[in-house]
């Protein structure tokens, strides 16, 4: 009886020395320290970025003016060319039929003329003669005339079949010359390739594509959230992937009427004509950010974004402002545009309120001492 009542004894003491340092340490526990910013006047700058690439404002593909197998090329990619500069040349293949077509007009237009000439010497000697009219005789010299022509068309055409151009052709088919001046962008053939002439019902073989590198547009495509806030001719700021030091103006000349849906947003094409300098070479098909300022305001009343805070249930914006010592009082503002960093505020607050940087990770406390600070220092 006695163990088990010094047991109790015992159990009583741990239990009153334990609940009288579990209350005197929690009564000293240090206090949340809260600081506070006050509204200041800025200029707030509402940016999108648009990712897109640069490429020539007009690119020409030269095709041939007839089909056959490329002879020989006389120009590399990269090359600058000037307009009627002679790209490639053309060895022309007859087809079989149209070959033999040809032969067989030739032939028989040879004949009609032959008989034509006949008759034009025959009633030339009437004529003469006095023993046919005029115009008996003026119809067999233009009946004569028409199949002379006649034959030197179907010679001309054979000899385009053969040849790829009619003799004394100031320009012949098989050369194939640049229609633009420029850099020679791309050369999707080489010599013994096939080509295709174009035509109404066919676009042909691109030979060569040439373009002005002078002349270089941003394209890029925005969400539909920010395109009505878009306008013709307002500045964009590029930036290029392969030139990292430096920014290009541009000026936005292009928006589309129609929206394409793209992994489930809508996206509208924009187009901007970029300013380039002698400083860099600016090569087709460089990606590239553009940055355009869709609202700006100077001077407004501006606080960092970060004071924030919204409502769980109205999702409304508010801040807490003091009223007194760590004393703070929730109030209702109205925000305005933002840049990321600082937010406009419409109304709510004044200049001279104080709000609660509530989100700080690391705040100060109540009852440190500098005894205590001392001490950790030591022991550390």
């Amino acid at each position: 009886m006695k163990i088990l009542k010094y047991i109790t004894i015992t159990l009583i003491i741990c239990g009153s020395l334990f609940s009288t340092a579990y209350f005197i340490k929690t009564n000293s526990k240090s206090i949340t320290v809260y600081e506070t910013e006050s509204p200041f006047i800025d200029t707030v700058e509402e940016k999108t970025v648009v990712t897109g690439r640069v490429i020539p404002e007009d690119e020409v593909e030269i095709k041939p003016q007839i089909s056959g197998i490329i002879q020989e090329l006389f120009v590399e990619e990269g090359d600058k060319v000037k307009e009627g500069d002679l790209l490639a040349k053309v060895k022309v293949v007859p087809n079989e039929g149209s070959l033999n077509s040809a032969k067989g007009r030739v032939a028989s237009l040879k004949i009609i003329l032959d008989n034509a000439k006949i008759e034009y010497d025959r009633n030339k000697s009437l004529y003469e003669k006095d023993i046919i009219s005029k115009q008996d005789f003026q119809n067999a010299s233009l009946s004569y005339n028409r199949s002379s022509q006649d034959l030197a068309n179907a010679k001309s055409d054979l000899q385009v079949i053969l040849l790829g151009s009619a003799g004394g052709s100031s320009t012949a088919n098989t050369n194939i010359r640049a229609t633009v001046a420029g850099t020679v962008l791309e050369i999707p053939v080489k010599a013994g390739d096939q080509v295709v002439e174009s035509n109404t019902f066919n676009a042909g073989t691109t030979i060569a594509t040439i373009a002005d590198l002078n002349k270089m547009i941003f394209e890029g495509k925005i969400d539909e959230s920010d395109v009505e806030k878009l306008v013709i001719n307002m500045p964009l700021t590029v930036k290029l992937g392969a030139i990292q030091d430096k920014d290009f103006e541009a000026k936005l000349k292009f928006i589309a009427p129609k929206g394409n849906e793209e992994q489930g947003a809508v996206k509208f094409k924009i187009e901007g004509d970029v300013f380039l300098d002698n400083s860099v070479s600016v090569r087709a098909g460089y990606s590239a950010n553009a940055s355009l300022v869709l609202q700006r305001k100077d001077s407004v009343m501006v606080i960092p974004e970060a004071l924030l805070q919204f409502d769980r249930k109205t999702e409304e914006t508010y801040v807490e402002i003091e009223k007194n010592d760590q004393s703070f009082e929730r109030i209702d503002i109205k925000v305005g545009i933002s840049d990321g960093i600082n937010v406009e505020v419409v109304s709510g607050i004044s200049m001279d309120d104080k709000i609660k940087v509530w989100n700080k990770t690391t705040p100060e406390k109540i009852g440190d001492s500098d005894d205590d600070n001392d001490s950790e220092n030591i022991e550390d």
